[in-house]
């Protein structure tokens, strides 16, 4: 097995696409076409992780946080990222980060940590543009034929549907040039066929498969098409996650809660509210920026992190605001690619969770 379909089982659940567009997600360092002899899967890439690979006859690294994150204009050694990158590079070993595109993803970073919480609901905050509709004509003798190959490519699911379109019959006109190779009527000649409108939605990030689909399975030399950005938002993909608790709790018991499912010593938080806990929203990493989402939605208390001193006030006392570190936010997305990979590639022997701490914060 190539690292390329390991790359490309991850982008199936976390398109690059969806990445924000100061981030760099994907493969970092190495060649797509090597054989894989083993996985390691961390939340960051350090020299350290790199060490654990080789010990481990790992010869790719999946990280959460991308080593490389802007530009590198030497690779000296000087710094702990140049150093990573080098010691990869010399062991042969690959790099791999999926990250904001994985915040993103259904069932995503946000997800597990609601989940580790008992929390059931639904993405907080919906990504917008993240699909696109497709309207082609097509002779009614291979409309069947071009619109299962469009499906086939990903185009036509609308949550929990798959194999959706709409149609319209109708009557097509056309004149080719000489210099054209018509599938129906002739050079020069004014042509009328039976044809058939179709409509259906897909995702952004597939819209060159969606095409490639469309023109390898029409008939006609030139394709009539148009797509169409949608306002709509994809409920499934997006920032942050919303739901409710098995149970109210106390504030208090909630802060003791977290700290349990968590494996906490300790966390930050505003002033305890007098109300019962009950509707919480999550967000994994530094989420300071959906704070006022979680107050416009009411929700009695919004767990993430790196909130700075100042944010902390944009709650204006509406909801209570936890921080509990970024790496303890995210870790358990470890064993969530972990998972992952294992049921898409059952076949593969080495896929390991990396055992080092890479936590660069102490709590005394």
């Amino acid at each position: 097995m190539q690292i390329r379909e390991i790359c490309k089982q991850m982008e199936a659940w976390a398109p690059v696409a969806w990445q924000e567009s100061y981030d760099n997600a994907g493969l970092l360092v190495g060649d797509a076409s090597t054989e894989v002899k083993g996985v390691l899967i961390s939340l960051d890439c350090t020299e350290e992780v790199v060490e654990e690979a080789i010990k481990k006859g790992c010869n790719l690294i999946i990280s959460h946080h991308p080593i490389v994150f802007s530009g590198l204009k030497r690779i000296t050694g000087a710094n702990y990222v140049e150093r990573t990158v080098i010691k990869a590079i010399q062991n042969n070993i690959a790099l791999y980060a999926s990250h904001t595109n994985l915040d993103h993803a259904p069932k995503g970073v946000s997800y597990h940590l609601a989940s580790k919480l008992g929390i059931s609901g639904q993405v907080m905050k919906p990504m917008r543009d993240a699909l696109k509709a497709l309207q082609y004509y097509v002779p009614v003798s291979h409309e069947k034929a071009v619109r299962e190959a469009l499906h086939a490519a990903g185009a036509g699911n609308i949550g929990e549907y798959s194999n959706c379109s709409f149609t319209q019959e109708g009557l097509g006109r056309f004149q080719p040039s000489s210099q054209a190779n018509p599938h129906t009527g002739s050079a020069g000649s004014l042509s009328e066929v039976n044809e058939v409108k179709v409509e259906m939605i897909f995702p952004t990030h597939l819209s060159g498969q969606i095409l490639s689909a469309l023109k390898a399975a029409h008939p006609y030399e030139e394709v009539a098409y148009s797509i169409h950005s949608l306002d709509n938002s994809w409920q499934d993909v997006g920032s942050g996650y919303v739901g409710t608790l098995e149970k109210p709790l106390t504030p208090e018991d909630f802060i003791t809660f977290v700290k349990k499912r968590l494996g906490l010593k300790a966390l930050k938080h505003t002033a305890l509210p007098s109300r019962p806990i009950s509707k919480v929203a999550v967000c994994g990493g530094a989420g300071s920026f959906l704070i006022k989402e979680a107050v416009k939605q009411g929700c009695d208390a919004y767990i993430t992190a790196d909130i700075k001193y100042h944010e902390f006030f944009d709650a204006e006392n509406q909801c209570l605001i936890i921080d509990v570190g970024h790496y303890e936010s995210e870790v358990m997305i470890i064993d969530a690619i972990h998972d992952y990979l294992s049921k898409k590639i059952s076949t593969f022997a080495v896929l390991l969770k990396s055992e080092t701490n890479t936590n660069p914060v102490f709590n005394a």
